[in-house]
């Protein structure tokens, strides 16, 4: 059998709308977060999922409730984080989003590195392999997460992965698509 797992971005937060990285700063959504996550619904009304697995952010959590709450079961799960930029959390992104492609395997000041993020989603997957096989999941998390299941499960290098990112091509969709085998 087969996990079918939909990957949603959480809402456009207050830092997101300062141009700041939060990392693991546990800001919360904007207006515009909040009225995204409500459209939402709307959008994916017709997909139908078993369980919604969502970062312990805050922001990552807002969202999912607002999309998913009284639908489908909610589980958040601290493997779904952003990667944490250390001391460089809640800081600007024109400081912290040149650092990143550094820090593939160099982890930030303090934090962790996007191969640490990687295992953190790979120890997940085998979580939701032993028990969610055959099942349709949903996923609300953050950029660092979703670049590693781009690396894990569409056999993606880091670079391909960072040089394709949806927020550099401006290619926001109502969630993206991945299957474990």
């Amino acid at each position: 059998m087969a996990i079918k797992i939909t990957y949603f971005v959480h809402g456009t937060t207050t830092d997101n709308e300062k141009e700041i990285s939060s990392g693991w700063f546990d800001v919360g959504l904007s207006d515009l977060g909040v009225k995204q996550s409500v459209e939402l619904k709307d959008k994916i009304k017709d997909k139908k999922f078993d369980v919604v697995f969502c970062s312990d952010l805050k922001r990552a959590v807002d969202s999912t409730k607002l999309t998913f709450e009284g639908i489908v079961p909610i589980i958040s799960d601290k493997r779904l984080r952003e990667c944490n930029y250390g001391k460089y959390n809640a800081q600007s992104s024109a400081i912290v989003e040149p650092m990143q492609e550094n820090c593939i395997t160099e982890r930030f000041p303090e934090g962790e590195s996007y191969e640490d993020v990687k295992t953190r989603v790979a120890d997940f997957l085998e979580f939701l392999k032993k028990n969610y096989d055959g099942k349709s999941i949903a996923i609300v998390a953050h950029k660092a997460p979703q670049l590693a299941l781009d690396v894990l499960l569409k056999n993606k290098t880091w670079e391909q992965v960072f040089a394709e990112d949806w927020r550099k091509v401006k290619a926001w969709q109502p969630g993206w698509e991945y299957d474990i085998k």
